[in-house]
Parts: C-alpha cells; sequence; structure tokens
C-alpha cells in the first residue's frame, strides 16, 4: 500500500481501501460516523497484483493504481477513480507499462493536481522514475522519463497547497526530489540531499503554501524532516519500523501536524507538534491494543474536523477506527472494530 488508504469523501463519509487477494475492496461509513458498510470489491472483475496506490484530489476523488498480470511473465498499470464511497468505482482502466512492456518495475505512487489530474510515478526499468499523467479533457498523456538513477522503492507523491504536484525518492545516496514548475508541466529534478535514509519510510505532507515536507526514518533510527531547500531536520526517535501516516489538524485552536506510526510494540503510536515547528518538540503516546504484525495505520480527519485513526491487518482484515474527543488536548475514544 503507498498513500493513505482511510480517506473523507465529499459527502462526509469515511471509506478505506484494502487490498484482499487479487482485488482491491472498499468500506465506507452509511453516513458521517454512522455504521460501516460491508467490503465491496473496486474496479471490476479484472485480477490484480497485491499492490495498490491511493490519491485524493481536492475534489475529494479517490483514485487508485495497481498492476495487474498481462501475459507470461508480463503486467501492466491499471487506473480507477472513486467519487463517492457509496459509488461503484470506475472500471480498471489500462494505462501500460512505463518500458512499454515487461513485468513489475516498483511499487506505484499517484498524487492529484488542482484540475483533478491524476499524475502515476513508478521506477523504470533502468533505476529511474517515470510518469504518466492525465489530460484535463480525459485520456493520457505519454509516459514521460523523470530520469534519475538506483531509485529504491516506495516513492511518496505529495500534492502542494498550490496545486502543484511533488515527488520525493530514496537512492543510496539520500533523497531526491521533483516539483512542478507550472501546472500541467512535467516535474523537473530540483534537489539531491546526501542523508542515510532507510528505504521504505518515506512520507509527504503539504505544510504550507509553498512548501511540502518529506518525513523518513534514518539509519539511526530517527524519524526526520525535509523541506527542500533547507537541511533535514531531527523530529523524534521512530516509533517502529514502518513509515508514518501524517495529516495537519486543528489542536486547540493550532495549526499542528499529527503523526502515527506502529510502535515497535505493535500499538498505535501519536506525536504531534505545530507544523513546520519541528523545534517545538514532539513525542509519541501509544493507544489501543496490540496490533497483528502486518497492520497498517492511517489518518485522516473527519466530516467535523476532528482526526480519525485507523488500522487496518491484511491479513485478517480487521479494521480498528478511533475519533479524536470533543475536549481540549489529543484524547481519543476508546478503539473499536469496524
Amino acid at each position: 500500500m503507498n498513500g493513505d488508504w482511510l480517506l473523507r469523501g465529499r459527502d462526509g463519509r469515511l471509506s478505506v481501501y484494502q487490498l484482499s487477494g487479487d482485488a482491491v475492496l472498499c468500506r465506507a461509513e452509511r453516513g458521517p460516523g454512522g455504521p460501516w458498510s460491508a467490503p465491496r470489491r473496486m474496479g471490476g472483475e479484472q485480477k490484480l497484483h497485491p499492490v495498490l496506490a491511493v490519491g485524493q484530489g481536492a475534489d475529494s476523488y479517490a483514485h487508485l493504481v495497481s498492476w495487474r498480470p498481462t501475459v507470461k511473465g508480463e503486467s501492466g498499470l491499471v487506473h480507477s477513480t472513486h467519487f463517492r464511497p457509496h459509488l461503484a468505482a470506475l472500471d480498471w482502466n489500462p494505462v501500460g507499462h512505463p518500458n512499454k512492456k515487461g513485468d513489475r518495475t516498483g511499487t506505484p505512487a499517484v498524487a492529484v493536481d488542482a484540475q483533478g489530474r491524476a499524475h502515476i510515478f513508478v521506477r523504470n526499468k533502468g533505476g529511474g522514475v517515470s510518469m504518466l499523467a492525465q489530460k484535463e479533457k480525459g485520456g493520457w498523456d505519454p509516459w514521460r522519463d523523470l530520469k534519475g538513477k538506483e531509485v529504491q522503492d516506495g516513492l511518496a507523491a505529495v500534492t502542494g497547497e498550490s496545486g502543484r504536484v511533488e515527488l520525493y525518492a530514496a537512492v543510496p545516496q539520500g533523497l531526491v526530489h521533483w516539483r512542478q514548475e507550472e501546472p500541467g508541466a512535467q516535474p523537473v529534478l530540483r534537489e539531491a540531499l546526501d542523508t542515510p535514509v532507510r528505504p521504505g519510510t518515506l512520507r509527504a505532507l503539504a505544510t504550507s503554501p509553498d512548501r511540502t515536507t518529506l518525513f523518513y526514518t534514518d539509519t539511526s533510527g530517527d524519524l526526520c524532516a525535509w523541506r527542500p531547500g533547507n537541511k533535514p531536520v531531527t523530529v523524534l526517535p521512530a516509533a517502529g519500523s514502518g513509515p508514518v501516516s501524517a495529516v495537519r489538524c486543528d489542536l486547540d485552536g493550532h495549526d499542528c501536524t499529527l503523526l502515527v506510526q506502529r510502535s515497535a510494540s505493535r500499538r498505535v503510536a501519536f506525536a504531534a507538534y505545530p507544523t513546520e515547528l519541528e523545534s517545538a518538540g514532539a513525542w509519541w503516546t501509544e493507544s489501543g491494543p496490540e496490533l497483528p504484525l502486518d497492520a497498517l495505520v492511517s489518518l485522516t480527519t473527519d466530516a467535523a474536523g476532528r482526526v480519525v485513526a485507523a488500522t487496518l491487518s491484511p491479513s485478517t482484515g480487521r479494521l480498528l477506527l478511533t475519533r479524536r474527543k470533543d475536549e481540549p488536548g489529543l484524547a481519543l475514544e476508546a478503539w473499536r472494530e469496524v
């Protein structure tokens, strides 16, 4: 899974996307804050490989990207748009392969610009990054080679408050960053940073009108934040080994960044600090029961602006949910199984 799989739709209802065998399933609230529907298969009967990238635009539509088997030893990428939690998603639409044909080259990432155009990023056979972008009036532009070399799996795509798309990737020497200079333009390699990075730990978030922040774990086990043009800073020691999920939210009248990660003790760990003020300090607070080894965590805000956190175990399909209480601080309701 790449991206936030817990989303709020434009009608205020929450939905969750999950992998199940050769399919993608969706569960959704029947109404904001209400009971949840049973899981439904997304995108038709097409069989998929067990990989999913999720992105969401300002219009709240969800864009799903996966790999499907084609002929023996080869695969192709597919895309689907999900407009509302209780509407069927569009069928999976084949969008090709960064090298025209071949097997899977890496886990895709997807971001959606201000015009609602999905941008799909994936490693190519040469070790760089290729991008496929939707046209504003339908269809897709040709595949574009964004260059790069020795790019590692686990790309982090993000849309800034400007509506322009950015991409982060880990390489053996550190991090690289691509950014669109104009809406609809091909992202260009803007900056490379020499820093020790654990692959598979990248997650990006829009944090101000002109900046996005990349969160990653370095090789010493610290969770770091990097805004291109500046040096990375250490936020706090990572709670666990995987990537964080992050969301901007209002905590007692302050614009804060909330981080969540599955901890080494297999619980959910939360940390918050004023957005872009890592120097203010942050610390982890663990919550909820002990989770399965494969449990994922994700964050969003609900229709009332309250923080919502979810954990999902792909092997069991067990989904747990909590919300922030309507009181000062970051007090949470009891975790409940959906």
